[in-house]
């Protein structure tokens, strides 16, 4: 099909050094003016020469996805990085359509991989795919095969990436300010996006039930504690149980559970709609553009629940007797204090978006791709650990540099419904706690907040899992 590319790259047996000198020879054929670098022209130029057809659009792609100094070209470092990269993400797709690992893709194992996404085709649509794939005529896709006919795709992040790396959908530590997951076409397609969202808000219920008590002694922490007024894990829970009995330990659950389903369903559309505006690509989103997208996403869900936020801080903290509902409490606040309150520690709330899903982001990627690219041999699937535990350290650093302004949040949410407590704006607050307490008062509650980490990461991703199964999507 292209027997020039085809003698250069796709022998089946190529170690690191001539793996180069074939990239240096490629490299040398596009550089036709010998300056050092690949611009747009030359590489569509170059590679229709040697017979491959590219789509619409691809070489600008090609040359954007590997361009890393932003000079509209390619030498030949960001050249060869881009092929290795991409061999490695073509070769772990091939192996994960390969089901009886004999090296060779059949129609069936197409069928079959499109049915684990949840998309019946015919046996005449597999082998439809497998013919504008198959250059032998064996009715077989070989990896020669496959590399051949994808090398040029300049697709930067493959459907089977995507589908593993899951994390804010899985796991569930009492946060929701991370980025939303990225789903495939075929998953939206067919319907596998929404129950995988309703997986991840079951898990998110059962794990915030399991460590509420945690979650409560955080904000009781984050509120009443100060230097004057030290308050230790065993003397708050004996508090709480002299104040209101086990059940106390439970209070401002029921309000956190009840605000997954709509601030997940508000995340999810918000999202899909702002990287429809910020993507520079059509289908192709940059790291940055998903940032600046999910903390929209992210500012637009919580400006919708946010009342929800303030009424759990306040049943949270309530004394026995002093609402007898979440609709009490809404009414009395209303009539109090009126709707104004239902928005108090807005600022520092939205504002802590910012580095919290900056971070977790930032780091939940760098620890993926560097699994992708030292560890990933068979499959881009990363396993249970390796998946629980970079989504737990992203998150606890997103959660570490957000604490402050999660804790003025709270702070500015309580202080009406706490006896002889002034009414301060966010800058005068912070202030305040610097002056009287020092930077580690910023902190104040970190200790339960960090405890219930681990517990509700093993919640969340046991009940996902069970969730998963029951409503029919399989792995």
């Amino acid at each position: 099909m292209y027997p020039v590319v085809r003698k250069m790259f796709f022998t089946d047996s190529r170690c690191a050094g001539d793996e180069t000198k074939t990239y240096e020879e490629l490299f040398a054929k596009l550089d036709t003016n010998k300056d050092g670098k690949v611009d747009i022209s030359e590489l569509r130029e170059g590679l229709a020469a040697m017979g491959i057809q590219t789509g619409t659009g691809a070489v600008q792609k090609i040359i954007s996805s590997g361009d890393e100094n932003k000079d509209d070209s390619l030498n030949f470092q960001e050249f060869s990085k881009y092929l290795k990269d991409h061999e490695k993400k073509l070769l772990l797709t091939f192996k994960s359509l390969d089901k009886n690992n004999d090296g060779n893709i059949d129609y069936m194992e197409i069928k079959q991989s499109l049915a684990d996404l949840g998309m019946d085709i015919s046996v005449e649509d597999a082998n439809k795919i497998l013919q504008s794939i198959d250059t032998d005529g064996t009715m077989t896709v070989d990896w020669t095969e496959w590399r051949e006919h994808f090398l040029f795709n300049p697709a930067t992040s493959l459907q089977e990436i995507i589908r593993y790396w899951k994390h804010s959908t899985v796991l569930d530590i009492g946060d929701s300010l991370t980025i939303p997951d990225e789903f495939t076409e075929e998953e939206k397609t067919t319907g596998v996006w929404w129950r995988q969202l309703a997986a991840g808000a079951m898990a998110g219920a059962v794990s915030r039930t399991g460590t509420a008590p945690l979650d409560r002694m955080k904000v009781f922490m984050q509120v009443h504690a100060s230097k004057s007024n030290k308050i230790s894990l065993v003397g708050g829970f004996k508090q709480m149980l002299k104040e209101g009995g086990v059940t106390s330990l439970w209070r401002g659950n029921g309000v956190n559970v009840l605000k997954i389903a709509p601030e997940t369903a508000i995340k999810f559309m918000a999202y899909e709609q702002y990287k429809k505006l910020l993507s520079s690509e059509p289908g192709k989103i940059q790291t940055h553009e998903r940032f600046m997208a999910g903390s929209l996403a992210g500012a637009t869900a919580q400006t919708a629940i946010y009342p929800m936020e303030v009424m759990k801080t306040r049943l949270t903290l309530r004394k026995t007797g002093q609402y007898s509902g979440m609709f009490d409490c809404a009414k009395k606040i209303l009539k109090r204090e009126g709707v104004k309150a239902f928005y108090k520690g807005y600022i520092p709330n939205i504002l802590g978006i910012i580095p919290y899903a900056g971070i977790d982001l930032a780091v939940y990627e760098s620890l993926k791709n560097l699994w992708l690219s030292k560890y990933a041999k068979d499959t881009a699937n990363p396993g249970v650990l390796v998946l629980l535990g970079c989504g737990t350290i992203s998150s606890t650093c997103g959660q570490l540099a957000s604490y402050p302004l999660a804790l003025i949040r709270t702070r500015m949410q309580a202080q009406a419904s706490i006896e002889g407590s002034e009414q301060m704006p966010m800058g005068r607050m912070v202030k305040k706690i610097l002056e009287k307490e020092g930077f580690f008062g910023l902190y104040r509650g970190i200790l339960p907040n960090f405890m219930k980490v681990i517990p509700a990461v093993s919640i969340s991703y046991v009940v996902y899992e069970y969730s998963r199964s029951a409503l029919g999507i399989h792995k």
